[in-house]
């Protein structure tokens, strides 16, 4: 297999900055132990005296907001019932009894009464729901009578509201009554905040029991807490509680039962009637469960320190053994035994901090068509593979180099080298020499492959530059090909981060401009060769820029197709090119077909075909009056020719034409000829550079000739001259574009054109 060196020790600096883990820190880390354990024992020691002043506080926070709720529930059936005595006094209402009873009904279902009641002075009653209670006697209807809000109770069950309702005579009042079921405020003030453990009710200022909760059996009676007398502060919190209840205050305290148990009562007054909200819970609601938990706290953090104890003294006894492991996880690369990208970095500051300007080149190299190895031969293949190549690096490596894969199919090898001829020179040897070794190393396969690096190098001419930045540039020039792609090797220039700040640049300004019409569509005319009348023309782009002016498509055209926003320019286009075709016909002028430029990037969109059709049928027009200018790289395209014969079937379905653009520019137009159904072939303009030749004049002639045999049409295109033009003419192309007719024009120095061209006796 060959290069089987041992990885390669890293220096001084490499060294110094790996994790140790000594005894001083192991120290350090029991003190930490011991100190935060101590510190939690003493924080669960003070922690109950603090639940405790929390319990108060919390039973008072729900008690709050157990007598707004109340509040906000005896409020509410006031105002229903105010409302209704509204509705109630309309004219007439209150001399029908059959119509005032049918009302009350239906307002009783509504607003959740059982019994609505309309009652007088003198003994007249309406009951949606009789009650069989003597009405004029409960004090609450009494006080309506005088002019107050009033409340009663019927009942175990139920609870009367009334309402004064004015009279013909202001000296009196009648009343306006509703019945509810006790139960609904039995439910509200059971306090299911205290998960159960609570008891609440409702009293006057006397200290009489008005509701309490049903089906519930307290720890304490409440009806005689002002009885209860167990001890001094006992006394004095019930008195300061009476005072404070006279005056509609609220207040929380805790005692001591006659059981023994630890209780805190809150008692909060209702702002709706001289009613008193007390609450009573158990004193350890809180600390239940906590003082369970801080008795697991102590046996926890004693457990932990000895954990601890036994863990340090685990490493300490291990620590010289696992250094090594612990240097080998974090530097060197797991798949190929080599240094990592991490240690690569670190390495690379150490020796760059040392050493002048140019003393030393980074260099890329990526292995090209890298998962063909693993389609090919599999993963276990592909994994030998990298190794190799690893263990080949290092054996080129001289003093003071280093090399190390940074992820996937990529490696950073830093060489101590500043002349390009003599890095190029290195690395091709290098590649070489891998792949005169990977014959004998894959010696098992009928077929070796050949491995083909990738190289992009920058000569470190500022070794302050972070690490990451003088990496960066490497991987630039090695993906920053272009024209070079022939060239294995290519070396980072300044010119390619410009390139790049340009590219992002167009790349931001596209959106905004497209959106403003920034882009403008100019035309080209396509000329008939036999009559010099027009025949069509092609569609094509112009950025013009407030700021920047005119932006030259062969600079945004190459942008727009990388990021892949060429297709919203292509269908930008296509909408233009419809809508003047739109106007054309629209205005009864004649109308030709015009060519629009497709990316191959449409052909990732299986529904691109579909979109355009849409935008011709949305302009209204016919699509055989459109025709789609394909490159060569679209039949060649990821997606296999197959896919790329149905898409164009699927546009002569829809009637679309379909062009072969820049033929000759590659190598196999004559194969594309023969696979695809192509409406026109374009021919590119390197044809008719030298028309003197003999042999150039025969290929456009036989290839005329062959378009012809098989229904094609022939564009010339790039013609500018007098001689380029009576050659095509001779060799009998179908039409002609070019300069020599009109260069690229707006749409309405296009319009002018094909009006003076059409004018009669005009055919040059």
């Amino acid at each position: 297999m060959g290069f089987h060196k041992p990885p390669k020790k890293y220096g001084a600096a490499l060294g110094r900055a790996k994790f140790k883990l000594n005894a001083g820190w192991l120290v350090l880390l029991a003190v930490c132990i011991i100190i935060i354990s101590g510190l939690t024992i003493w924080n669960a020691l003070h922690l109950q005296s603090a639940i405790n002043r929390r319990t108060e506080a919390y039973v008072s926070d729900v008690s709050d907001q157990l007598c707004t709720d109340i509040d906000y529930r005896l409020s509410k059936v006031t105002k229903d019932l105010e409302m209704l005595g509204d509705s109630g006094g309309q004219p007439g209402l209150s001399d029908n009894e059959e119509l005032l009873k049918s009302f009350l009904s239906r307002k009783a279902e509504i607003l959740g009464f059982t019994s609505l009641i309309v009652l007088n002075s003198q003994g007249d009653v309406y009951e949606t729901n009789p009650t069989g209670a003597d009405l004029l006697a409960l004090p609450g209807v009494q006080d309506s009578l005088a002019g107050k809000n009033g409340v009663s109770f019927l009942n175990e069950q139920s609870i009367l509201y009334s309402i004064p309702l004015s009279t013909e005579n202001y000296e009196e009042y009648s009343v306006l009554a509703g019945v509810r079921d006790k139960g609904n405020m039995q439910e509200l003030i059971q306090a299911k905040s205290f998960g159960g453990s609570g008891l609440s009710c409702l009293i006057d200022l006397e200290g009489d029991m008005i509701i309490s909760p049903t089906n519930s059996e307290p720890f304490l009676r409440l009806d005689d807490i002002f009885m209860k007398k167990s001890d001094d502060r006992v006394i004095s919190h019930i008195y300061q509680m009476q005072q404070d209840m006279q005056a509609h205050q609220g207040g929380v305290f805790t005692f001591t039962a006659a059981d023994g148990t630890e209780l805190v009562l809150s008692y909060r007054p209702l702002m709706s009637f001289d009613w008193v909200l007390l609450t009573l819970v158990p004193a350890n609601l809180i600390s239940y469960d906590t003082d369970k938990y801080i008795l697991q706290t102590y046996m926890i953090i004693s457990g932990t320190v000895v954990f601890f104890a036994l863990i340090l003294a685990f490493l300490f006894r291990i620590y010289r053994n696992h250094y090594k492991e612990l240097e080998y996880s974090a530097f060197i690369d797991h798949l190929t035994g080599g240094m990592n990208n991490a240690a690569f970095q670190l390495k690379c500051q150490e020796v760059f901090a040392q050493s002048p300007p140019g003393t030393y080149a980074v260099a890329l190299l990526n292995i090209k068509n890298f998962k063909l190895i693993n389609e090919s031969f599999g993963s276990d293949e592909g994994n030998r593979t990298l190794e190799f190549i690893m263990r080949a690096l290092e054996s080129f490596s001289g003093p003071g180099e280093f090399a190390a894969r940074a992820e996937a199919d990529n490696y950073f090898f830093c060489m101590k080298e500043n002349d390009p001829d003599t890095i190029r020179g290195r690395l091709r040897t290098i590649a070489e020499t891998i792949n005169d070794r990977i014959k004998i190393f894959d010696s098992e396969h009928e077929t070796p492959f050949k491995l083909i690096l990738r190289q992009g190098v920058y000569v470190v001419d500022d070794p302050s530059l972070e690490i990451t930045i003088i990496q960066d540039r490497a991987r630039t020039a090695c993906w920053n090909r272009a024209a070079q792609e022939d060239n294995p090797c290519v070396f980072y220039n300044t010119e390619f981060t410009e390139s790049m700040k340009r590219e992002q640049e167009l790349n931001d300004l596209f959106e905004d401009s497209l959106r403003k019409g920034e882009f403008q569509v100019y035309f080209q005319p396509k000329v008939w060769g036999k009559n010099g009348e027009i025949g069509g023309a092609e569609a094509l782009v112009r950025w013009l820029h407030p700021q920047r002016g005119m932006i030259s498509p062969g600079d945004f055209i190459p942008v727009l197709e990388k990021s892949g926003r060429i297709c919203q320019l292509d269908f930008y286009v296509f909408e233009q090119t419809c809508k003047f075709l739109h106007g054309r016909l629209e205005s009864g002028k004649r109308a030709f077909p015009v060519s629009v430029n497709l990316s191959r990037r449409h052909f990732k969109d299986p529904d691109a075909l579909a979109k355009l059709q849409k935008i011709a049928e949305d302009n209204g027009v016919p699509t055989d009056l459109l025709e789609l200018e394909l490159t060569e790289s679209i039949f060649f395209n990821d997606r296999g020719i197959e896919y790329v014969k149905k898409q164009i079937q699927e546009m002569h379905r829809i009637g679309f034409r379909c062009s072969l653009d820049d033929f000759g520019a590659g190598y196999s137009s004559l194969g594309l000829l023969m696979e695809f159904d192509v409406d026109v072939v374009k021919l590119d303009r390197r044809f008719f550079l030298d028309v003197g030749r003999k042999k150039a004049r025969d290929v456009v002639t036989a290839i005329t000739e062959l378009a012809q045999k098989i229904g094609a049409k022939t564009v010339a295109e790039g013609i500018e001259t007098q001689e380029q033009l009576d050659f095509v003419k001779e060799a009998r192309c179908d039409m002609i574009q070019g300069y020599i007719y009109a260069r690229p024009m707006p749409v309405s120095e296009f319009e002018r054109w094909i009006d003076q061209r059409q004018s009669p006796g005009n055919t040059n």
